[in-house]
C-alpha cells in the first residue's frame, strides 16, 4: 500500500458541545442534531451503523438506513431471516452509530430490540418502490447462493406471481431499537473531543460528560 495510514488523521473544529446546554431529553437532542445534518444536506444523512451480537456474543455490523423516529425508538426494516435479523431473534439487543463527518460529529445509541407492529411494517412496505417489493421477494438475504442468475430467476418468479399489486413478505419487517443510552460526539482539536452520555435509570435519564 502506498498510503501512510498511520499519518491520516484531521484536526476537528468546527463546534463544541456543553453539557449546560444540551436537551433534558436525548431523543430531543437527537431531532436538534438530526434537523441541522438534514438542513446541512448530507448524502444519505439517514444512513447508520448497526451492531448486533449472536447469543455467544460474536459481533456483526453494517450499514442500514433509519427510517423513522418516534418517542418509543430508532426503526429500521430488513428480513427477518437474514444475519442480522437471525442474530436479533437469539439476542435482542443492538448499538447503533451515526457519522456525519462533515459536520463532525457521531451519536452512539444502545438498547433492547422489539419488532415493529405488523400493520406499521405492512404500511411502510406499500410505500416502497416496485423495484424495492419484488427485491424483499427475491432475495434470500445473507444465504449462499450459486451466482446472480438466482435472483434474476427469482425476481422473474415474482412478477409473474404478483404482477404490480406486491403484498409485503412474511419474512420482512421493522425492528425498533428501543434506547436506554445515548451518546454525542463533537469532534474538537487535538483529540479532545466532547462527548456527553445519556444514561436511562428508571425512568430519568442521567446526562454525564466522558472524557475523550
Amino acid at each position: 500500500m502506498n498510503v501512510d495510514i498511520a499519518n491520516i488523521r484531521k484536526d476537528y473544529q468546527l463546534q463544541s458541545l456543553d453539557e449546560q446546554y444540551v436537551n433534558n431529553n436525548p431523543f430531543e437532542q437527537f431531532n436538534n442534531w438530526w434537523k441541522e445534518a438534514v438542513d446541512s444536506k448530507l448524502d444519505e444523512v439517514n444512513a447508520f451503523t448497526l451492531a448486533t451480537c449472536t447469543k455467544e456474543g460474536k459481533p456483526s455490523a453494517r450499514i442500514v438506513l433509519l427510517k423513522d423516529v418516534t418517542t418509543t425508538g430508532f426503526t429500521f426494516f430488513t428480513n427477518y431471516n437474514s444475519k442480522k435479523g437471525q442474530e436479533l431473534l437469539q439476542n435482542p439487543f443492538a448499538a447503533i452509530c451515526f457519522f456525519w463527518k462533515e459536520l463532525e460529529r457521531q451519536i452512539r445509541i444502545e438498547g433492547s430490540i422489539i419488532k415493529a407492529p405488523k400493520d406499521y411494517s405492512e404500511a411502510y412496505f406499500n410505500s416502497r418502490p416496485h423495484g424495492s417489493k419484488i427485491g424483499a421477494w427475491a432475495s434470500p438475504q445473507s444465504s449462499i447462493i450459486a451466482d446472480r442468475s438466482i435472483l434474476e430467476a427469482n425476481t422473474q418468479n415474482t412478477i409473474e406471481k404478483f404482477n404490480k399489486d406486491i403484498p409485503k413478505p412474511d419474512h420482512w419487517g421493522g425492528y425498533i431499537l428501543v434506547p436506554t443510552y445515548f451518546e454525542f460526539w463533537q469532534g474538537r482539536s487535538s483529540r479532545l473531543h466532547d462527548r456527553i452520555c445519556y444514561s436511562k435509570h428508571e425512568d430519568q435519564w442521567l446526562i454525564n460528560r466522558l472524557a475523550p
